[in-house]
């Protein structure tokens, strides 16, 4: 989750510049703060047991329809998410 709070935008035209540097500046330090809420390890076989909902990176050999991606399990079928 990212910390970036936005700053007040000034009234003055001609600090826009510098207030939106120092925004960009301020994304980028939260962004490089954020911590990983997600980590998916490739899988290379369909796995043994799955629920409706998972979701796993496919990697060959195992190929659940449309070759490497990420797919998500829903009803009786693997559907590519990307």
């Amino acid at each position: 989750m990212s910390t970036y709070v936005p700053g007040q935008v000034p009234d003055d035209p001609a600090a826009l510049p510098d207030f939106l540097r120092r925004e960009f500046l301020a994304m980028k330090q939260a962004q490089e703060r954020a911590q990983i809420f997600i980590r998916l390890q490739p899988t290379t076989v369909a796995p043994a047991k799955y629920q409706d909902g998972d979701i796993y990176e496919a990697k060959a050999p195992w190929n659940p329809g449309a070759g490497d991606g990420l797919y998500i399990r829903r009803v009786d079928s693997w559907i590519l998410l990307g």
